[in-house]
């Protein structure tokens, strides 16, 4: 299952995930959330969202590696994928029937959030 991660982009932004390479996504307090960290796998594909002023989807990673030990800070290392060529707005997100029930619309503080494959392939644009 692929997953939306939300970052804000003053703090930690697609360029930096792209500028670094790599780097452990972790920090999330959101009992839902959480869950969701944890129960990502090696290989999962993951969308990139800055939130702020932009509420876009921009760019693509996926996961490395997942130590889900400390079960109230799971530490995800994603690595960098592609910039989105057109990125999704949260506007474009809202007009689409692919997220009616999607917990990226119905709960908007969520920050790690699943996505259908179908969900997935719209915001990479592929």
């Amino acid at each position: 299952m692929p997953y939306l991660l939300k970052t804000e982009p003053s703090e930690y932004s697609f360029a930096d995930l792209q500028r670094d390479g790599v780097t452990v996504w972790d920090g999330v307090s959101n009992l839902a959330a959480l869950k969701n960290l944890r129960s990502m796998t090696p290989g999962t594909k993951l969308i990139i969202y800055e939130t702020g002023e932009k509420k876009t989807a921009v760019g693509t990673a996926s996961v490395v590696s997942v130590n889900a030990s400390n079960p109230k800070n799971p530490a995800v290392e994603i690595k960098a994928g592609k910039a989105i060529a057109k990125p999704v707005s949260l506007a474009e997100i809202k007009a689409s029937k692919l997220f009616a029930d999607s917990p990226l619309v119905r709960q908007g503080r969520l920050s790690v959030v699943p996505l259908t494959d179908a969900q997935h392939k719209f915001l990479a644009g592929s």
